[in-house]
């Protein structure tokens, strides 16, 4: 019988997750059918890269999931780079394949996801 509570247990949680990231989420994806040109924006006070990828890009950035270019390994980051930068950060704001917008990071400025896409560039050379 416990082990049936706790499958219940674990599934309520991942509902209660998945209905969270939701209501979290669907402010940054409401009216994305603008074609306005992206606004850049300054970093947020006391923006710190590399704390905000430990919260926000970490799980996937550090593990390959989904495809995601792994942070420390050059080999991987750089068929990205050969883009240039620009549309590596374009490809952080906007989302590709399947990272979504502003990936987790659903409070990053645009330039605070720059800082995050250098920072993660520079710790993969």
């Amino acid at each position: 019988m416990s082990s049936v509570s706790r499958n219940i247990r674990t599934s309520v949680a991942k509902i209660v997750l998945i209905v969270l990231a939701s209501v979290i989420a669907a402010p940054n994806f409401a009216d994305s059918s603008n074609d306005q040109p992206i606004q850049l924006a300054a970093l947020s006070d006391g923006f710190d890269a590399e704390a905000k990828y430990m919260l926000s890009c970490f799980a996937c950035h550090s593990t390959g999931a989904a495809g995601a270019p792994v942070v420390g390994n050059a080999e991987e980051w750089g068929p990205r780079l050969e883009k240039g930068m620009d549309a590596v950060v374009a490809n952080a704001i906007n989302g590709v394949n399947t990272m979504p917008p502003k990936g987790l990071c659903f409070d990053c400025t645009d330039d605070d996801l720059k800082a995050l896409v250098e920072y993660m560039v520079s710790s993969s050379q």
